[in-house]
Protein backbone atom coordinates (compact mmCIF):
# COMPACT_ATOMS: atom_id res chain seq x y z
CA UNK A 1 0.00 0.00 0.00
CA UNK A 2 1.55 3.28 -1.08
CA UNK A 3 2.02 5.95 1.64
CA UNK A 4 -0.30 8.89 1.25
CA UNK A 5 1.13 12.36 0.92
CA UNK A 6 0.27 14.80 3.69
CA UNK A 7 -2.96 16.67 3.09
CA UNK A 8 -3.08 20.38 3.93
CA UNK A 9 -5.47 20.85 6.82
CA UNK A 10 -6.48 24.36 5.76
CA UNK A 11 -8.91 23.63 2.94
CA UNK A 12 -9.17 26.16 0.11
CA UNK A 13 -12.96 26.13 0.42
CA UNK A 14 -12.98 26.68 4.16
CA UNK A 15 -14.71 30.07 4.29
CA UNK A 16 -16.30 32.18 6.99
CA UNK A 17 -19.75 30.76 6.22
CA UNK A 18 -18.68 27.14 6.72
CA UNK A 19 -20.26 25.37 9.65
CA UNK A 20 -22.69 26.78 12.20
CA UNK A 21 -22.44 30.27 13.74
CA UNK A 22 -21.52 28.66 17.06
CA UNK A 23 -18.32 27.17 15.61
CA UNK A 24 -17.39 30.51 14.07
CA UNK A 25 -17.98 32.30 17.35
CA UNK A 26 -15.91 29.67 19.16
CA UNK A 27 -13.01 30.21 16.73
CA UNK A 28 -13.27 34.00 17.11
CA UNK A 29 -13.25 33.89 20.90
CA UNK A 30 -10.43 31.36 21.04
CA UNK A 31 -8.34 33.45 18.64
CA UNK A 32 -8.54 36.40 21.04
CA UNK A 33 -7.56 34.11 23.93
CA UNK A 34 -4.61 32.72 21.96
CA UNK A 35 -3.58 36.27 21.11
CA UNK A 36 -3.75 37.33 24.74
CA UNK A 37 -1.62 34.40 25.91
CA UNK A 38 0.85 34.97 23.07
CA UNK A 39 0.97 38.68 23.86
CA UNK A 40 1.77 37.93 27.50
CA UNK A 41 4.54 35.44 26.67
CA UNK A 42 6.05 37.50 23.84
CA UNK A 43 5.91 40.68 25.95
CA UNK A 44 7.79 38.96 28.76
CA UNK A 45 10.28 37.77 26.14
CA UNK A 46 10.74 41.32 24.78
CA UNK A 47 11.16 42.84 28.24
CA UNK A 48 13.69 40.18 29.24
CA UNK A 49 15.68 40.80 26.05
CA UNK A 50 15.57 44.56 26.60
CA UNK A 51 16.91 44.11 30.12
CA UNK A 52 19.66 41.77 28.92
CA UNK A 53 20.62 44.16 26.09
CA UNK A 54 20.76 47.12 28.47
CA UNK A 55 22.85 45.23 31.02
CA UNK A 56 25.25 43.85 28.40
CA UNK A 57 25.72 47.17 26.58
CA UNK A 58 26.21 49.26 29.71
CA UNK A 59 28.67 46.78 31.18
CA UNK A 60 30.74 46.39 28.00
CA UNK A 61 30.88 50.17 27.60
CA UNK A 62 31.95 50.81 31.20
CA UNK A 63 35.63 51.49 31.98
CA UNK A 64 35.69 48.81 34.69
CA UNK A 65 34.97 46.06 32.18
CA UNK A 66 38.09 46.79 30.13
CA UNK A 67 40.55 45.03 32.41
CA UNK A 68 41.75 41.64 31.25
CA UNK A 69 39.95 39.68 33.96
CA UNK A 70 36.47 41.17 33.44
CA UNK A 71 36.85 40.97 29.64
CA UNK A 72 37.70 37.27 29.76
CA UNK A 73 34.91 36.56 32.25
CA UNK A 74 32.33 38.41 30.14
CA UNK A 75 33.45 36.73 26.93
CA UNK A 76 33.25 33.34 28.64
CA UNK A 77 29.76 34.17 29.93
CA UNK A 78 28.50 35.07 26.42
CA UNK A 79 30.06 31.92 24.98
CA UNK A 80 28.56 29.77 27.75
CA UNK A 81 25.12 31.35 27.26
CA UNK A 82 25.26 30.53 23.54
CA UNK A 83 26.38 26.97 24.27
CA UNK A 84 23.52 26.45 26.75
CA UNK A 85 21.03 27.82 24.22
CA UNK A 86 22.30 25.39 21.58
CA UNK A 87 22.22 22.53 24.11
CA UNK A 88 18.58 23.30 25.00
CA UNK A 89 17.67 23.12 21.32
CA UNK A 90 19.59 19.89 20.67
CA UNK A 91 18.41 18.17 23.85
CA UNK A 92 14.77 19.16 24.12
CA UNK A 93 13.46 20.71 20.86
CA UNK A 94 15.54 20.41 17.66
CA UNK A 95 12.86 22.33 15.73
CA UNK A 96 13.51 25.37 17.93
CA UNK A 97 16.71 26.27 16.07
CA UNK A 98 16.57 29.41 13.97
CA UNK A 99 13.43 31.46 13.48
CA UNK A 100 10.87 28.64 13.56
CA UNK A 101 8.78 30.21 10.79
CA UNK A 102 9.55 27.44 8.25
CA UNK A 103 8.46 24.88 10.86
CA UNK A 104 5.21 26.76 11.43
CA UNK A 105 4.53 26.89 7.68
CA UNK A 106 5.22 23.17 7.36
CA UNK A 107 2.77 22.44 10.18
CA UNK A 108 0.06 24.57 8.57
CA UNK A 109 0.55 22.93 5.18
CA UNK A 110 0.35 19.46 6.72
CA UNK A 111 3.98 18.61 6.03
CA UNK A 112 5.02 18.29 9.69
CA UNK A 113 3.25 17.78 12.98
CA UNK A 114 2.77 20.98 15.03
CA UNK A 115 5.40 21.62 17.69
CA UNK A 116 4.78 20.35 21.20
CA UNK A 117 4.80 22.23 24.49
CA UNK A 118 8.51 21.58 25.05
CA UNK A 119 9.38 24.18 22.44
CA UNK A 120 8.02 27.03 24.59
CA UNK A 121 10.70 27.06 27.33
CA UNK A 122 13.44 26.27 24.79
CA UNK A 123 12.48 29.21 22.58
CA UNK A 124 11.95 31.52 25.53
CA UNK A 125 15.06 30.85 27.59
CA UNK A 126 17.25 29.84 24.65
CA UNK A 127 16.33 33.06 22.89
CA UNK A 128 17.13 35.14 25.95
CA UNK A 129 20.51 33.45 26.33
CA UNK A 130 21.49 33.82 22.66
CA UNK A 131 19.95 37.15 21.64
CA UNK A 132 20.42 38.66 25.09
CA UNK A 133 24.05 37.59 24.90
CA UNK A 134 24.51 39.67 21.77
CA UNK A 135 23.72 37.33 18.86
CA UNK A 136 22.58 39.26 15.78
CA UNK A 137 19.19 37.55 15.69
CA UNK A 138 15.62 38.79 15.89
CA UNK A 139 13.07 38.37 18.66
CA UNK A 140 10.24 37.84 16.15
CA UNK A 141 11.22 34.26 15.22
CA UNK A 142 10.86 32.85 18.74
CA UNK A 143 7.72 34.96 19.27
CA UNK A 144 6.10 33.58 16.12
CA UNK A 145 6.86 29.97 16.97
CA UNK A 146 5.79 30.37 20.59
CA UNK A 147 2.52 31.94 19.44
CA UNK A 148 1.90 29.09 16.99
CA UNK A 149 2.59 26.56 19.74
CA UNK A 150 0.16 28.27 22.09
CA UNK A 151 -2.43 28.19 19.32
CA UNK A 152 -1.79 24.47 18.86
CA UNK A 153 -2.09 23.70 22.57
CA UNK A 154 -5.32 25.63 23.02
CA UNK A 155 -6.78 24.29 19.79
CA UNK A 156 -6.07 20.70 20.80
CA UNK A 157 -8.12 21.20 23.98
CA UNK A 158 -11.10 22.72 22.20
CA UNK A 159 -13.98 21.39 20.16
CA UNK A 160 -12.66 22.96 16.93
CA UNK A 161 -12.39 20.92 13.76
CA UNK A 162 -9.01 20.23 12.17
CA UNK A 163 -9.10 23.24 9.84
CA UNK A 164 -9.99 25.66 12.62
CA UNK A 165 -7.25 24.24 14.85
CA UNK A 166 -4.72 24.96 12.11
CA UNK A 167 -6.23 28.43 11.65
CA UNK A 168 -5.69 29.00 15.37
CA UNK A 169 -2.07 27.87 15.02
CA UNK A 170 -1.52 30.35 12.18
CA UNK A 171 -3.28 33.11 14.10
CA UNK A 172 -1.03 32.53 17.10
CA UNK A 173 2.00 32.93 14.84
CA UNK A 174 0.66 36.29 13.64
CA UNK A 175 0.06 37.37 17.23
CA UNK A 176 3.71 36.60 17.98
CA UNK A 177 4.88 38.85 15.15
CA UNK A 178 2.42 41.57 16.19
CA UNK A 179 3.85 41.59 19.71
CA UNK A 180 7.48 41.37 18.62
CA UNK A 181 7.19 44.61 16.63
CA UNK A 182 4.11 46.23 18.21
CA UNK A 183 2.56 45.92 14.74
CA UNK A 184 -0.92 44.34 14.82
CA UNK A 185 -1.86 44.82 11.16
CA UNK A 186 1.46 43.39 9.96
CA UNK A 187 0.91 40.38 12.21
CA UNK A 188 -2.49 39.63 10.69
CA UNK A 189 -1.32 40.23 7.11
CA UNK A 190 1.73 38.03 7.71
CA UNK A 191 -0.58 35.10 8.47
CA UNK A 192 -2.37 35.41 5.13
CA UNK A 193 0.61 36.36 2.96
CA UNK A 194 3.32 34.08 4.34
CA UNK A 195 1.91 31.44 6.69
CA UNK A 196 -1.16 30.25 4.71
CA UNK A 197 -0.44 32.15 1.43
CA UNK A 198 -4.02 32.78 0.46
CA UNK A 199 -6.97 34.85 1.59
CA UNK A 200 -9.64 33.09 3.59
CA UNK A 201 -12.22 35.10 5.57
CA UNK A 202 -12.28 32.58 8.41
CA UNK A 203 -8.49 32.57 8.79
CA UNK A 204 -8.45 36.36 8.45
CA UNK A 205 -10.96 36.60 11.30
CA UNK A 206 -8.79 34.43 13.54
CA UNK A 207 -5.65 36.38 12.60
CA UNK A 208 -7.28 39.71 13.39
CA UNK A 209 -8.64 38.43 16.67
CA UNK A 210 -5.28 37.00 17.76
CA UNK A 211 -3.32 40.12 16.79
CA UNK A 212 -5.85 42.34 18.52
CA UNK A 213 -5.73 40.24 21.68
CA UNK A 214 -1.93 40.26 21.67
CA UNK A 215 -1.70 44.04 21.25
CA UNK A 216 -4.28 44.63 24.00
CA UNK A 217 -2.00 42.73 26.39
CA UNK A 218 1.39 44.05 25.26
CA UNK A 219 0.80 47.78 24.84
CA UNK A 220 0.30 48.56 28.55
CA UNK A 221 3.86 47.26 29.00
CA UNK A 222 5.49 48.24 25.71
CA UNK A 223 3.73 51.56 25.12
CA UNK A 224 1.49 52.91 22.39
CA UNK A 225 4.21 54.45 20.23
CA UNK A 226 5.96 52.81 17.27
CA UNK A 227 9.17 50.95 18.00
CA UNK A 228 11.27 53.50 16.08
CA UNK A 229 11.16 57.27 16.40
CA UNK A 230 11.31 59.01 13.02
CA UNK A 231 11.05 62.74 12.44
CA UNK A 232 8.26 63.84 10.07
CA UNK A 233 9.26 63.18 6.45
CA UNK A 234 7.57 65.13 3.63
CA UNK A 235 5.91 63.28 0.79
CA UNK A 236 8.53 62.39 -1.80
CA UNK A 237 8.20 64.12 -5.15
CA UNK A 238 8.95 62.65 -8.54
CA UNK A 239 12.58 63.82 -8.46
CA UNK A 240 14.08 61.05 -6.27
CA UNK A 241 11.90 58.34 -7.87
CA UNK A 242 14.71 56.93 -10.00
CA UNK A 243 16.96 56.82 -6.93
CA UNK A 244 14.41 54.72 -5.05
CA UNK A 245 14.17 52.31 -7.98
CA UNK A 246 17.97 52.06 -7.98
CA UNK A 247 17.98 51.46 -4.22
CA UNK A 248 15.58 48.57 -4.79
CA UNK A 249 17.99 47.02 -7.28
CA UNK A 250 20.82 47.30 -4.75
CA UNK A 251 18.65 45.77 -2.01
CA UNK A 252 17.66 42.97 -4.38
CA UNK A 253 21.30 42.12 -5.04
CA UNK A 254 22.16 42.36 -1.35
CA UNK A 255 19.23 40.06 -0.59
CA UNK A 256 20.43 37.44 -3.06
CA UNK A 257 23.94 37.49 -1.59
CA UNK A 258 22.53 37.36 1.94
CA UNK A 259 20.32 34.35 1.27
CA UNK A 260 22.93 32.34 -0.61
CA UNK A 261 25.57 32.93 2.05
CA UNK A 262 23.06 32.04 4.76
CA UNK A 263 22.13 28.74 3.12
CA UNK A 264 25.80 27.97 2.48
CA UNK A 265 26.60 28.64 6.12
CA UNK A 266 23.78 26.36 7.29
CA UNK A 267 24.96 23.61 4.93
CA UNK A 268 28.53 23.97 6.17
CA UNK A 269 27.43 23.93 9.81
CA UNK A 270 25.36 20.78 9.23
CA UNK A 271 28.42 19.02 7.82
CA UNK A 272 30.51 19.81 10.91
CA UNK A 273 29.30 16.69 12.65
CA UNK A 274 32.64 16.17 14.38
CA UNK A 275 32.20 19.42 16.32
CA UNK A 276 29.34 19.49 18.87
CA UNK A 277 26.78 22.19 18.24
CA UNK A 278 27.47 23.60 21.70
CA UNK A 279 31.11 24.24 20.81
CA UNK A 280 30.12 25.86 17.53
CA UNK A 281 27.70 28.15 19.31
CA UNK A 282 30.33 29.02 21.92
CA UNK A 283 32.80 29.90 19.14
CA UNK A 284 30.22 32.24 17.60
CA UNK A 285 29.66 33.69 21.06
CA UNK A 286 33.38 34.52 21.33
CA UNK A 287 33.18 36.21 17.92
CA UNK A 288 30.16 38.24 19.03
CA UNK A 289 31.89 39.28 22.24
CA UNK A 290 34.97 40.36 20.28
CA UNK A 291 32.84 42.71 18.19
CA UNK A 292 31.04 43.91 21.30
CA UNK A 293 34.26 44.94 23.01
CA UNK A 294 35.06 47.22 20.08
CA UNK A 295 31.51 48.59 19.58
CA UNK A 296 28.96 47.41 22.19
CA UNK A 297 26.04 48.69 20.07
CA UNK A 298 27.03 46.65 17.02
CA UNK A 299 25.84 43.35 18.48
CA UNK A 300 22.38 42.23 19.52
CA UNK A 301 19.13 42.25 17.56
CA UNK A 302 19.87 45.52 15.78
CA UNK A 303 17.17 47.90 17.02
CA UNK A 304 19.74 50.47 18.15
CA UNK A 305 21.42 50.42 14.74
CA UNK A 306 18.09 50.75 12.94
CA UNK A 307 17.15 53.72 15.08
CA UNK A 308 20.47 55.43 14.42
CA UNK A 309 20.19 54.84 10.69
CA UNK A 310 16.66 56.26 10.71
CA UNK A 311 18.00 59.43 12.27
CA UNK A 312 20.96 59.47 9.85
CA UNK A 313 23.23 59.31 12.87
CA UNK A 314 25.75 56.69 11.80
CA UNK A 315 29.28 57.94 11.34
CA UNK A 316 30.21 58.03 7.65
CA UNK A 317 33.65 56.44 7.89
CA UNK A 318 32.32 53.58 10.04
CA UNK A 319 29.14 52.95 8.04
CA UNK A 320 30.62 50.57 5.41
CA UNK A 321 32.47 48.62 8.10
CA UNK A 322 29.37 48.46 10.26
CA UNK A 323 27.31 47.17 7.34
CA UNK A 324 29.83 44.43 6.53
CA UNK A 325 30.13 43.37 10.19
CA UNK A 326 26.38 43.20 10.73
CA UNK A 327 25.86 41.39 7.45
CA UNK A 328 28.35 38.66 8.33
CA UNK A 329 27.39 38.49 12.00
CA UNK A 330 23.73 37.92 11.20
CA UNK A 331 24.55 35.00 8.90
CA UNK A 332 27.02 33.36 11.28
CA UNK A 333 24.72 33.74 14.29
CA UNK A 334 21.80 32.16 12.44
CA UNK A 335 23.94 29.13 11.67
CA UNK A 336 24.87 28.60 15.33
CA UNK A 337 21.83 26.44 16.08
CA UNK A 338 20.24 28.74 18.68
CA UNK A 339 16.75 30.30 18.64
CA UNK A 340 16.47 33.62 16.80
CA UNK A 341 14.85 35.21 13.78
CA UNK A 342 15.84 37.05 10.63
CA UNK A 343 13.42 39.99 10.50
CA UNK A 344 15.12 42.38 12.94
CA UNK A 345 18.63 41.83 11.50
CA UNK A 346 17.26 42.29 7.97
CA UNK A 347 15.59 45.56 8.93
CA UNK A 348 18.84 46.85 10.44
CA UNK A 349 20.89 45.83 7.40
CA UNK A 350 18.33 47.36 5.07
CA UNK A 351 18.39 50.66 6.95
CA UNK A 352 22.19 50.74 6.76
CA UNK A 353 22.12 49.92 3.04
CA UNK A 354 19.65 52.74 2.42
CA UNK A 355 21.66 55.25 4.41
CA UNK A 356 24.94 54.27 2.74
CA UNK A 357 23.27 54.46 -0.69
CA UNK A 358 22.05 58.01 -0.01
CA UNK A 359 25.47 59.17 1.16
CA UNK A 360 27.30 57.60 -1.77
CA UNK A 361 24.89 59.10 -4.31
CA UNK A 362 24.71 62.52 -2.67
CA UNK A 363 27.51 64.06 -4.83
CA UNK A 364 25.43 63.32 -7.95
CA UNK A 365 22.23 64.83 -6.57
CA UNK A 366 22.28 67.53 -3.91
CA UNK A 367 18.62 66.82 -3.09
CA UNK A 368 19.71 63.57 -1.47
CA UNK A 369 21.40 65.47 1.36
CA UNK A 370 18.08 66.13 3.10
CA UNK A 371 16.04 62.90 2.89
CA UNK A 372 18.73 60.42 3.97
CA UNK A 373 16.36 59.17 6.65
CA UNK A 374 13.87 58.42 3.89
CA UNK A 375 16.37 56.20 2.11
CA UNK A 376 17.15 54.34 5.34
CA UNK A 377 13.46 53.70 5.91
CA UNK A 378 12.84 52.63 2.31
CA UNK A 379 15.92 50.39 2.49
CA UNK A 380 14.39 48.57 5.48
CA UNK A 381 11.27 47.73 3.51
CA UNK A 382 13.09 46.93 0.25
CA UNK A 383 15.57 44.44 1.71
CA UNK A 384 12.80 42.76 3.69
CA UNK A 385 10.77 42.33 0.50
CA UNK A 386 13.82 41.13 -1.44
CA UNK A 387 14.58 38.33 1.02
CA UNK A 388 11.16 37.34 2.40
CA UNK A 389 9.17 38.21 -0.76
CA UNK A 390 6.06 39.38 1.11
CA UNK A 391 5.41 42.91 -0.16
CA UNK A 392 2.27 43.69 1.84
CA UNK A 393 3.85 42.56 5.10
CA UNK A 394 7.01 44.53 4.32
CA UNK A 395 5.14 47.75 3.56
CA UNK A 396 2.81 47.50 6.55
CA UNK A 397 5.48 46.36 9.00
CA UNK A 398 7.82 49.23 8.10
CA UNK A 399 4.95 51.71 8.31
CA UNK A 400 3.84 50.46 11.74
CA UNK A 401 7.41 50.30 13.05
CA UNK A 402 8.09 53.93 12.14
CA UNK A 403 4.64 55.52 12.18
CA UNK A 404 5.39 56.99 8.75
CA UNK A 405 2.90 56.96 5.88
CA UNK A 406 4.52 59.50 3.57
CA UNK A 407 6.93 57.03 1.95
CA UNK A 408 4.51 54.37 0.79
CA UNK A 409 5.09 55.16 -2.89
CA UNK A 410 8.92 55.14 -2.58
CA UNK A 411 8.69 51.85 -0.65
CA UNK A 412 6.44 50.48 -3.37
CA UNK A 413 8.90 51.52 -6.09
CA UNK A 414 11.94 50.14 -4.27
CA UNK A 415 10.07 46.98 -3.34
CA UNK A 416 9.17 46.41 -6.99
CA UNK A 417 12.79 46.32 -8.15
CA UNK A 418 13.96 44.63 -4.94
CA UNK A 419 11.62 41.70 -5.63
CA UNK A 420 12.30 41.67 -9.36
CA UNK A 421 16.06 41.18 -9.07
CA UNK A 422 16.09 37.96 -6.98
CA UNK A 423 13.15 36.61 -8.98
CA UNK A 424 15.09 37.04 -12.23
CA UNK A 425 18.13 35.43 -10.58
CA UNK A 426 15.97 32.45 -9.54
CA UNK A 427 16.58 33.05 -5.86
CA UNK A 428 13.68 31.60 -3.89
CA UNK A 429 12.09 33.40 -0.92
CA UNK A 430 14.10 32.68 2.19
CA UNK A 431 11.48 30.72 4.12
CA UNK A 432 10.68 28.57 1.09
CA UNK A 433 14.36 27.73 0.79
CA UNK A 434 14.67 27.01 4.51
CA UNK A 435 11.54 24.86 4.52
CA UNK A 436 12.73 22.79 1.57
CA UNK A 437 16.16 22.49 3.17
CA UNK A 438 14.58 21.23 6.42
CA UNK A 439 12.38 18.71 4.62
CA UNK A 440 15.34 17.23 2.73
CA UNK A 441 17.13 16.69 6.05
CA UNK A 442 14.29 14.66 7.53
CA UNK A 443 14.59 10.87 7.87
CA UNK A 444 13.13 8.98 4.91
CA UNK A 445 10.20 7.78 7.05
CA UNK A 446 9.18 11.29 8.07
CA UNK A 447 6.65 13.28 6.05
CA UNK A 448 8.23 16.01 3.97
CA UNK A 449 6.85 19.45 3.43
CA UNK A 450 5.51 20.18 -0.03
CA UNK A 451 7.75 22.06 -2.40
CA UNK A 452 6.56 25.56 -1.61
CA UNK A 453 8.83 27.08 -4.25
CA UNK A 454 6.66 25.80 -7.09
CA UNK A 455 4.17 28.65 -6.70
CA UNK A 456 6.50 31.38 -5.53
CA UNK A 457 8.86 33.68 -7.42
Amino acid sequence: MEPQSPTPLLRPDHGIQDGCPRSLLRLALLSVVVGAFTGAVATAFRLALAAADSLRTSWMASPGSRAMGPMLATTATIAAAAAIAAWLVRRFAPNAAGSGIPQVEAAVSGGNAPAGASILPVKFFGGILAIGGGFALGREGPSVQMGATLGTLLGSRSALNASDRLALLAAGAGAGLATAFNAPIAGAVFVLEEIVRRYDPRIALAALGASGGAIAVCRPFLGQHPDFTVAPIPFAGSGPGAWFLALGVICGLVGVIYQRLLLTTLRYAMNLTAVPVELRAAAVGIMVASVGWIHPDWIGGGDVLSQRALTAGSVWHALPILLIVRFGLSIVCYGAGTPGGLFAPLLAIGALVGLLFARVCQPWDSDLADPQTAFALVGMAALFMAVVRTPATGLILTTELTGNVTLLLPMLAAGFTAMLVPSLLRCAPIYDALQVRSSTNLPSSAPKAPDAMENRF
